[in-house]
């Protein structure tokens, strides 16, 4: 990750996971019909759970923008890394039920956020 700040780095992936999670409670079932699959998609309970993890990340969004020149700004970078691992891990749970392309992308997308998150933490603590 040459080339990139870790402020500049943490910012952009903060940003980021603000707008996916202000998408996913403007439009759920077309963010996470790749994900989930189309019909899964669409189902009301499945639309009230995207919508709880679009809240999720535009706050671990907003929170990491807000925090990254305070102390508790590698903390909160390290808690969006978990939530990332944490999709990682339960998609791969449940990829029997899920759309292949939907598979790979939540695990390369939410896998190198984890890995990226948690490079960003460390090296913001010890900055």
């Amino acid at each position: 990750m040459r080339g990139i700040s870790p402020r500049r780095g943490a910012f952009l992936l903060a940003a980021g996971r603000a707008a996916l999670g202000a998408a996913v409670l403007v439009a759920p079932e077309q963010v996470t019909s790749r994900w989930l699959g189309e019909e899964s998609s669409k189902l009301p309970v499945v639309v009230d759970l995207a919508r709880s993890l679009g809240v999720r990340d535009l706050a671990l969004g907003i929170a990491t923008l807000k925090t990254l020149d305070d102390p508790a700004g590698p903390l909160v970078q390290a808690a969006c890394a978990v939530a990332d691992s944490v999709d990682v891990l339960a998609t791969v749970l449940a990829r029997d039920a899920l759309p292949r392309k939907g598979v790979y992308a939540t695990v390369v997308v939410a896998g190198a956020a984890a890995v990226a998150g948690f490079y960003f933490s460390h090296r913001l603590a010890h900055a």
